[in-house]
């Protein structure tokens, strides 16, 4: 076949700036057609009702070619309303000569991204040699999630030291900020777990069963025991149920049965649910109230600890085996290969230590208003606000959700 792009051309980048209405990329591109001028590449964004429009165009090299379709832009971009401007680039592409590069999505979240944040991000970004391919913003009417779309020498410690230095801005600029690599499996995840007790419900459960047992202390100095790595969670999680012994089951009913969710869950699990992904509870809390949340939200599986019960009582015993973080990380695995879901296609999502080799299994490991230390050997974590954040993790905007959750 021959054609116009057959002859030598010369690339001119066209800018197009101004009020947006329908039509107009139409239009513009129309030109472009009837002047048998070559397309390359086209880019378009509208912030606020202001349309953002880039075509790269390939004109013919001929003396006197090409000119025509120049002016004709220029020509209906001022009947528009609109600012056009050009620039002849160089024959070539410009590549990039030095190493191979991957692409990152680098999501910001926070209850306000002000300048100041994206700043020192974009400065930190800079400092480490990334690119920025492109900004989108992911929120709806405030400017409280951005999605940054850079690219990073092929070096994961190159990635680490970066997710490092963004993980110090977090925290000074009260933000959250993940890095994912930008690859398909980011935005075609099929399976999420979450822990139960502080992450998908805001109570712990022994401790509301402790204290309606009267033993709140004691089994609080055995929780603070694990934490400081005295005990096995396993071996903490008995001695705290031993202290449960003669409690009614009537008590563990009335108190676990209905637990609180989290701010955001059931919105985030309808969503999840609606674009077919797999849910599921590991947890190292109790299966009354596990079961509960499976039939309430619609989650797909759930796995849990189960107390034992005799003439109306619980005994004191947990019934074997003892989810607790191995066995956590085991079931995600199990569930994944039960689904046929790839492991890079999963997301755990936890607050304690107990969840840190779930989250480590997991394609995406997300730390939920976690302590530092999980925090730093997660993937990533949401430090404020709800469950319902995490689908900015999937690059999903606020609007599109709003209306999914609308329709369904």
């Amino acid at each position: 076949m021959t054609g116009p792009a057959a002859a030598p051309t010369r690339r001119v980048l066209v800018t197009v700036a101004g009020p947006d209405a329908p039509g107009i990329t139409a239009n513009l591109t129309g030109i472009v057609a009837r002047g048998e001028a070559l397309l390359l590449d086209i880019e378009q964004v509208v912030v606020q009702g202001q349309l953002l429009l880039v075509l790269l165009v390939g004109v013919s090299d001929e003396p006197g070619g090409g000119s025509p379709v120049i002016k004709d832009l220029l020509f209906a971009a001022k009947e528009l309303g609109l600012d056009l401007d050009f620039q002849v680039l160089g024959e070539k592409p410009i590549t990039d000569a030095g190493a191979p590069r991957h692409a990152y999505a680098l999501t910001v979240i926070g209850d306000a991204v002000d300048a100041a944040a994206v700043h020192a991000i974009t400065a930190c970004l800079a400092a480490h040699g990334a690119n920025i391919d492109a900004i989108e913003r992911l929120s709806d009417d405030t400017l409280s999630s951005l999605e940054i779309v850079v690219s990073l020498p092929r070096d994961e410690a190159h990635a680490q030291r970066l997710r490092k230095d963004l993980l110090d801005i977090a925290v000074e600029r009260a933000v959250d900020i993940a890095l994912q690599r930008e690859t398909l499996a980011r935005r075609a995840k099929r399976l999420v777990v979450m822990d139960m007790d502080s992450t998908l419900i805001r109570i712990e459960v022994i401790d509301e069963l402790a204290r309606a047992h009267g033993v709140f202390d004691q089994v609080a100095a055995v929780t603070k025991a694990a934490m400081r790595g005295n005990l096995p969670y396993e071996e903490s999680l008995r001695q705290r149920v031993a202290l449960l012994a003669g409690l009614s089951y009537e008590t563990v009913v009335k108190v676990a049965a209905d637990p609180p969710v989290t701010e955001g869950a059931a919105e985030l699990l309808r969503v999840l649910r609606g674009l077919g992904l797999k849910t599921a509870v590991i947890s190292g809390g109790f299966s009354i109230a596990a079961d509960a949340l499976r039939a309430r939200l619609g989650i797909d599986y759930a796995y849990s600890n189960q107390l034992e019960v005799k003439n109306g009582a619980l005994t004191g015993r947990v019934i074997e085996p003892i989810v607790g973080p191995q066995r956590k990380a085991d079931l995600l695995d199990a569930i994944a290969q039960r689904e046929g879901i790839a492991l890079e296609q999963t997301i755990a999502v936890g607050d304690g230590a107990n969840d840190l080799l779930m989250l480590e299994r997991a394609g995406l490991g997300i730390a939920f208003h976690a302590k530092a230390k999980l925090r730093e050997a997660a993937d990533t974590s949401l430090t404020r606000g709800g469950l319902d954040r995490i689908l900015y993790l999937l690059g999903l905007r606020a609007k599109d959700v709003r209306e999914f959750l609308g329709d369904s």
